[in-house]
């Protein structure tokens, strides 16, 4: 007795299936793989305004200066009063510079946000090397608690040696905070309400 063939239309509809699966499976890995990728494009090469992260001071400074300003804002769900302690500074490129934001918290609790930044132009981005910032930290301040933050900088004298570089005058820096999700409190094993004994 003879084994049918199976129908070609089945086998069809199997490989299809197959090739379906195997492409939304890679989809989804490289959707994961996109972020962390952008955010490794972005460092490296100043994409988007995206400053560099130092790992040594600079080798020298020149005599060629550019305005640096400072620029803060808080997310509208954020009730936090955001501001540079001065709006702007020359500096020398590669003279190494700390300046100060104050950030208080104007709500009746304690809040938990966390700052993005970018600077302006786009393309100064690759130049501007920060040495030590609070972006990307959370920060949580108690009801009307006042915090100051240092970033601690410099400008790569490398920037005169590109054809757009040279042409900057002055560089933004911007700050935004954003409120982080409340943290979510565990309910208590035996059902009583935090603080209180369960009823015998």
């Amino acid at each position: 007795m003879t084994t049918p063939s199976p129908d070609p239309l089945h086998r069809r509809d199997v490989i299809v299936a197959v090739s379906c699966g195997l492409f939304v499976a890679a989809m989804v890995g490289a959707a994961y793989a996109a972020v962390p990728f952008y955010d490794w494009f972005c460092r490296a090469t100043g994409f988007n305004g995206t400053t560099q992260v130092a790992t040594s001071a600079p080798a020298g400074v020149i005599d060629r200066k550019v305005t640096v300003r400072f620029d803060a804002n808080v997310d509208r769900k954020l009730p936090w009063r955001f501001e540079p302690e001065q709006n702007s500074i020359e500096v020398k490129l590669g003279e190494v510079v700390t300046v100060h934001y104050r950030v208080t918290n104007e709500a009746a609790r304690p809040i938990t946000a966390q700052a993005g930044y970018n600077v302006a132009p786009l393309n100064a981005g690759s130049y501007f090397q920060k040495i030590n910032c609070f972006c990307f930290t959370e920060q949580t301040l108690k009801a009307g608690e006042t915090r100051e933050m240092a970033v601690v900088f410099y400008v790569d004298p490398a920037m005169v040696k590109d054809s757009d570089g040279r042409e900057i005058n002055s560089i933004t820096l911007s700050y935004t905070f954003y409120k982080l999700p409340d943290p979510v409190t565990p309910p208590v094993a035996d059902g009583s309400a935090p603080g209180r004994r369960g009823q015998i």
